[in-house]
């Protein structure tokens, strides 16, 4: 966090999506490594959040079910409004941020909730929560800033996100 300023300790770890399963386990031996140092970190995964947003509300059956008679369109419309993250998602991961002795939050999970839950929208609304600690979201995709173009997550890279201005690449910043 040394010479951020005032800005949001937000991160992004982006990384080519055909590695999801090598930067999952990269994660948790980053997880533990760090935890040998006496550095805490939380994971949340957003999709297993997300899952449990829909057990704890007991509509997860009720989505099952719907899934199979109604159309991609209305279910991400249903899911986008169950799980929306200022209602919903926020809470639940303020939840864990103020059960949880940690030191840096990780957040992963992302492109398992495509498209009911945005990243950019995610980021945003945690900025409101989780500005004490370094976030760092594992991204799969591309993320560049820019003066020139400004800022643009790029899940899978292919598909372009709203913008995202407060995070900063990880693999640009300096140890």
């Amino acid at each position: 966090m040394q010479g951020l300023g005032k800005e949001v300790p937000f991160f992004i770890c982006p990384y080519d999506p055909a590695k999801a399963v090598e930067v999952q386990r990269l994660q948790r031996q980053l997880i533990n490594r760090l935890q040998q140092t006496g550095i805490s970190v939380l994971e949340i995964n957003l999709y297993d959040l997300a899952i449990q947003i829909l057990k704890d509300r007991d509509i997860w059956e009720q989505i099952l079910e719907l899934e199979t008679s109604v159309s991609k369109e209305q279910l991400k419309e249903l899911l986008q409004g169950v799980l929306d993250p200022a209602t919903h998602l926020i809470p639940a991961i303020s939840a864990q941020l103020l059960s949880t002795d940690f030191q840096v939050l990780f957040i992963t999970g992302v492109g398992e909730v495509f498209p009911y839950i945005r990243s950019h929208n995610v980021l945003n609304n945690l900025q409101s929560t989780a500005k004490e600690k370094p976030t760092l979201m594992f991204f799969p995709g591309d993320y560049t800033h820019s003066l020139e173009s400004g800022a643009s997550l790029d899940l899978f890279g292919k598909l372009h996100d709203d913008k995202y201005y407060r995070a900063f690449n990880i693999f640009h910043c300096e140890a």
